[in-house]
This record gives C-alpha cells, sequence and structure tokens, in this order.
C-alpha cells in the first residue's frame, strides 16, 4: 500500500488528519473532508484525487 501513499509532505499531512478524523467520527463524510484537506493543507487538485484513490483501495481491500 505504499505505493499508494501522497507525495508531498503535505498531502501526508492532510493524509494524518483525515485518517484521524475517520477513526473519531467514521460516519464522516470523506468527501466533506477531503474538500477541508484541501483548503487547510493546501492540496492541488490532483493531490485531492491520489488522497481519494488512497481510501478507495483501503475499503477495497476491506471489502467495503
Amino acid at each position: 500500500m505504499s505505493e499508494l501513499l501522497p507525495e508531498g509532505e503535505n498531502a501526508r499531512r492532510a493524509l494524518r488528519w483525515i485518517s484521524e478524523r475517520l477513526r473519531k467520527n467514521p460516519e464522516q463524510s470523506r468527501m466533506a473532508l477531503l474538500d477541508q484537506a484541501m483548503l487547510r493543507f493546501d492540496l492541488s487538485p490532483v493531490q485531492c484525487e491520489r488522497l481519494l484513490e488512497f481510501y478507495r483501495a483501503a475499503d477495497a481491500k476491506r471489502g467495503a
């Protein structure tokens, strides 16, 4: 799964931030969190798409 980790420190920070919020509240919308992370961590649309792909791949591995 490391090949899916986002490039760039801001993207990695965003991943940690989103993951922490999902741990605390799994029902929270990932898209809303991605939107917030894009602004909070100054992410490009490409970085956001990669984060979305990361979570989709994680869901696929879990069978969700």
